[in-house]
């Protein structure tokens, strides 16, 4: 058995994705003096051909000018803190990017642009980096963080999992959690686009949102929601199955994220735990179910 080691946590991690249908790259590759280059530096966080590429095939109605500005809104965040940008990238992720342009008739009318198809998972690129670096610029000079593995949908990163080494007696869960604090700190452009952060030992395993302090990484404790998951499945592989499934992330985004007020304090960000998520989504499916079943004996009364 291989030692307990952070770069087994990271490969099981990796694992795990490719396995729901990620496809894997290694970050020095992808970089812009690696093998195969998707970015023009290390500055940008976002993998722009990708993005480019998704808009273009998600939104084929919608001319190529408009895309164009719906592209350079998502990618030129001009708030004043990455909790604001996060925010105004959040609505235009989940709602689309408005966008004027001029019809065949010369009219000029109003599009939403949208970045993720949230009905055909398959029609979006999924993507698990790991040692993904970026770098910032700071009044000391450069500084460059490479977190342990990202997630990207279209080329925006919406998911960090920081890992650490179970068997190291200083490195523990929440060591992950501190190491994040200082990426959003030093790198915030890798968190613009961020929607879930996840922590983990290899055996712990916590997520939680760009606001959450440490009361608010919570475990996701079921993979499809029918029952907590045995003991003998670490907890970093029921989250990451539990959570990263294409179509439950997508509902994830979709749905169960919200930015609240809270008695005059600033806006947090807040992510559903897995008993609500679930009990949402049943809820949610039985509706459904009765109100097919309901018209359906109504279709068969009225055609006898």
């Amino acid at each position: 058995m291989p030692p307990f080691t952070e770069s087994v946590i990271e490969q099981a991690a990796l694992d795990w994705l490719t396995n729901l249908g990620y496809t894997y790259a290694f970050a020095p590759d992808i970089a812009c003096d690696g093998e195969s280059p998707e970015r023009e530096n290390y500055f940008d966080a976002i993998l722009r051909r990708r993005l480019q590429d998704a808009i273009a095939r998600i939104n084929p109605s919608i001319p190529a000018s408009a895309q164009e500005e719906a592209m350079r809104r998502i990618t030129r965040l001009s708030q004043p803190s990455l909790l604001l940008n996060n925010h105004a990238f959040h609505q235009m992720l989940v709602n689309g990017i408005e966008v004027d342009y001029k019809a065949k008739d010369g009219r000029t009318i109003s599009g939403r642009v949208q970045v993720i198809d949230f009905e055909n998972i398959e029609n979006n690129d999924w993507l698990v980096v790991n040692q993904y670096t970026v770098e910032a610029s700071h009044h000391n000079g450069k500084v460059n963080r490479r977190p342990d593995v990202v997630i990207f949908i279209n080329g925006l990163p919406l998911a960090v999992i920081e890992l650490k080494n179970a068997a190291d007696e200083n490195a523990t869960i929440w060591s992950a959690f501190n190491q994040l604090q200082t990426y959003k700190e030093q790198i915030p452009v890798l968190f613009h686009a961020n929607e879930l952060l996840i922590i983990s030992d290899g055996l712990n395993a916590r997520i939680g949102s760009l606001t959450a302090n440490k009361e608010w990484f919570l475990p996701w404790k079921t993979i499809e929601g029918d029952a907590p998951a045995p003991p003998s499945v670490t907890q970093l592989e029921v989250l990451l199955k539990g959570v990263f499934e294409k179509r439950r992330l997508l509902d994830l985004i979709r749905y169960f994220i919200v930015f609240e007020q809270e008695r005059g304090a600033p806006t947090v960000k807040k992510i559903a735990g897995y008993h609500q998520f679930h009990a949402v989504s049943y809820a949610v499916q039985e509706t459904i179910r009765a109100s097919q079943a309901k018209a359906n004996a109504a279709r068969e009364l009225k055609g006898t």
